[in-house]
């Protein structure tokens, strides 16, 4: 009886030992061909829908927070094991579904980002811009860590702006990076021919040295880009000109330098910036403060930034998309970001 009990817990064993190799060489083939093949994403939490969730208050006014954590931009946060939504398409989500409720009565921006893509940073303005004037809901915006290029430019459309004692905001600017390999090519002896219609169509490319006329536009370019942004600060913020001078140079500030240049309205705390959010809408001291949420957070309260269980920019267990999770500096095109602050 006993020698038939080992052969049995021999054959459990083997059988275990087996089958974790086969998990395990299934794991090896698909990040060996995951430079050649698409990513699977076996689970999709980004697809779950937003659902309201109170993290303080009673009644049926409401104050909703969204959270603009990390870098601003139009791409879907994807991994091997899951996926999620683009920033700007989160934060587009919570602001529509914030239409259709008439019991929000203020929106609180709770932004720590050192900023992002220029079309990204200019349309979740636009976005808060038309959400405000549709809905006639009152902006309040409360800075975290950073609140920097990007990070400010989307704070501009909000009625008030609180920062925290320590952050960092300002960076009014604009950033055009671009590689250079041309140097490297000759020393390797590696040439690379381009037949092209105009002599400004492979402008900007990395495997020959710009002229003169294309350094021009690319100024020409970044100053326009720019200027629009400064065109908003003037609009929203009211600069006294020897403040808006010196916030042109693109120059960081800390909260009570940013505020002594009329960037924000006030230093101060989260809660400091719900109450404010009430004041300035109307409602009671105890009026309910909501979330949207992909999933329930346990221990839910004003400090959590995500709507779903994996947001947040948190890194997947395998991510095959090695370009994808290359800082956006590391990109081309023209960024309001400030680029030391970069934080994915």
């Amino acid at each position: 009886m006993k020698g038939l009990l080992y052969g049995i817990n021999d054959s459990i064993l083997s059988i275990r030992k087996t089958s974790i190799c086969l998990i395990l060489l299934c794991l090896l083939s698909v990040i060996l061909i995951g430079c050649v093949s698409p990513r699977i994403n076996l689970f999709s939490f980004g697809t779950d829908p937003l659902r309201e969730y109170t993290i303080d208050g009673e009644g049926d006014s409401k104050v909703l927070v969204i959270s603009v954590k990390g870098v601003i931009r139009d791409t879907r946060r994807d991994g091997f094991f899951r996926s999620g939504p683009s920033m700007l398409q989160e934060i587009v989500a919570q602001l529509r579904k914030a239409e259709k409720d008439e019991d929000i009565k203020a929106v609180l921006l709770k932004i720590d980002s050192p900023g992002g893509t220029v079309t990204a940073s200019d349309i979740i303005y636009n976005e808060i811009q038309r959400f405000k004037e549709k809905t006639g809901t009152k902006i309040v915006v409360a800075m975290m860590g950073v609140a920097a290029s990007g990070g400010y430019y989307i704070s501009l459309p909000a009625d008030y702006i609180i920062a925290h004692p320590t952050t960092i905001t300002g960076s009014v600017g604009v950033l055009f990076p671009r590689w250079q390999a041309f140097g490297l090519m000759e020393k390797i002896g590696v040439r690379r021919d381009v037949s092209k219609s105009g002599k400004l169509k492979d402008m900007g490319s990395p495997f020959r040295e710009p002229t003169k006329e294309e350094e021009k536009l690319f100024q020409e370019l970044t100053d326009g880009l720019n200027d629009r942004f400064l065109t908003l600060v003037k609009k929203h913020r009211n600069l006294e000109p020897k403040n808006l001078e010196e916030v042109a140079t693109a120059k960081v500030f800390l909260a009570q330098d940013a505020l002594d240049k009329g960037l924000i309205d006030k230093v101060g705390y989260l809660n400091e910036a719900v109450d404010k959010a009430k004041t300035i809408a109307g409602l009671r001291k105890d009026a309910k403060v909501i979330a949207y949420r992909r999933t329930e957070q346990p221990n839910d309260n004003l400090y959590n930034t995500s709507t779903g269980q994996y947001s947040d920019g948190q890194k997947s267990l395998v991510n095959l998309d090695l370009l994808k999770g290359l800082p956006p500096h590391l990109k081309g095109g023209f960024y309001y970001i400030w680029a030391p602050g970069i934080s994915d």
